[in-house]
């Protein structure tokens, strides 16, 4: 098992494999092999010198999502080891002299070395770095020289803030740091469903949504409104219609009727007055619906989910509101009941208004929710102007509806007037 000191130990294998084989390759010349940072390798030394710096580590593409060898098996879910690849840069240095030719000589040894071993065998490495488990790895460890073009090797030297010196780039690769995070192996299975039956297979085709469609062309439904819900393979015999939420503890469930159209079921949202429980059962927003049908034998069929929002439906309580430096404060009664997780707004026109929750506020889900928004006073030039406002509550991103039909012929979408209040 490969730790998390693989790194130091590619180091000190590549350090101890150039120590031991340079001297010989160059005539029994003194080599000191160091590991520091370009700009620091220099200081204190006056003998020829060969420098070791590992100068950038990069994830390698082929190991990344695969699991280790041996360790995990068909079924079980194990956790990718840190599969690296190291880029290494070899600098020669001449001798107290700054000859260059003696630093010809030992990278020219360096790199016959590196070019003999194109592969950091187990011995080499539990040579110089016994501890660190790099041996045992299932995937050697390989050398392979990089040809660094002239403007990637200024830009690095640059980076190193010293001046350029003779160098050659090398990749080792793939170093597989084992994680240390446990396997999840699973027991064998025993029974492959009740008496051990096998599988359940079922004959029919789940229904398949598409789309829900509202009433009047509005972007949400209110309670008391009838929804169609459109798709494919659906009927009403053996079926119900799930709507579920996050802000609920349990889904709502509603039995549905035959569409108006093929292709479509319709469902109805009770009111209040048909369902007193929807105060609390139901709460404004964003839902997912999805249709489940029940089977004689076998399990149910459910269909794929789609969204469906839930707007809130308000009342304006009574109130005379002047244009001025005083506050504007709005009351809000809103059905069915919010949650207390939710995020309120209330629309004047453009202008938002964050209800913030009072101290002595109490939750209660059996009576309509009541809350009061209010509007800065402001200096003359950023006051609220006079006029007629159409008020809109936004629960969970999910508006209040302002729009009904005129009571004349032809019926036309206009502004509710009791939606509506009048600043003077």
């Amino acid at each position: 098992m490969s730790t998390a000191v693989a790194i130091e130990a590619t180091t000190a294998t590549l350090l101890q494999l150039l120590h031991d084989q340079i001297p010989a390759r160059i005539g029994g010349t003194n080599v000191d092999i160091t590991t520091m940072p370009p700009d620091l390798a220099r200081k204190g030394k006056n003998s020829a010198q060969l420098n070791i710096f590992l100068y950038q580590t990069a994830i390698n593409g082929a190991w990344r999502n695969l699991d280790m060898p041996n360790q995990v098996h068909s079924g079980e879910s194990g956790n990718p080891p840190l599969a690296l690849n190291l880029h290494y840069m070899l600098t020669a240095y001449g001798d107290a002299n700054d000859d260059e030719t003696v630093s010809h000589r030992v990278l020219g040894g360096a790199m016959s070395v590196l070019h003999d071993h194109p592969v950091l065998s187990a011995d080499d490495i539990a040579h110089a770095a016994a501890k660190a488990g790099l041996e045992t790895q299932f995937e050697r460890l390989r050398i392979t020289p990089i040809a660094l073009p002239m403007d990637e090797m200024s830009k690095l030297w640059t980076a190193l803030q010293t001046n350029y010196r003779l160098s050659a780039g090398y990749e080792v690769t793939v170093l597989l740091i084992d994680s240390a995070l446990p396997v999840k192996a699973s027991l064998p299975v025993l029974r492959r469903g009740p008496e051990d039956r096998g599988p359940n297979a079922v004959a029919g085709r789940a229904p398949s949504l598409s789309g829900v469609r509202y009433p009047n062309s509005h972007q949400a439904a209110l309670l008391g409104d009838d929804l169609a819900i459109v798709g494919a393979y659906l009927g009403v015999a053996n079926t119900i219609v799930q709507f579920s939420t996050p802000r609920l503890k349990d889904p709502i469930t509603l039995t549905p009727v035959a569409g108006d159209r093929a292709g479509e079921i319709k469902v109805h949202l009770p009111s209040l007055a048909e369902d007193p429980s929807g105060l609390s059962k139901w709460v404004p927003g964003q839902y997912t619906v999805s249709v489940v049908v029940s089977q004689a034998s076998g399990p149910a069929l459910v269909s794929n989910e789609i969204a469906f929002a839930l707007a809130p439906t308000i009342t304006i309580a009574a109130g005379n509101w002047v244009s001025g430096p005083a506050d504007l404060t709005f009351t809000l009664t809103c059905v069915p009941h919010v949650d207390s997780a939710q995020r309120l707004l209330m629309l004047l026109g453009h202008r938002q208004s964050t209800w913030q929750e009072p101290n002595s506020f109490v939750w209660d889900a059996t009576k309509p929710w009541t809350g009061d928004f209010v509007y800065p006073g402001l200096p003359a030039e950023a006051r609220i102007a006079k006029g007629t406002y159409t008020v809109r509550l936004r629960v969970d991103g999910v508006d209040s509806i302002p729009v009904v039909l005129s009571a004349t012929t032809p019926h036309v979408p206009v502004f509710d007037p009791a939606q509506q209040v009048k600043i003077t």
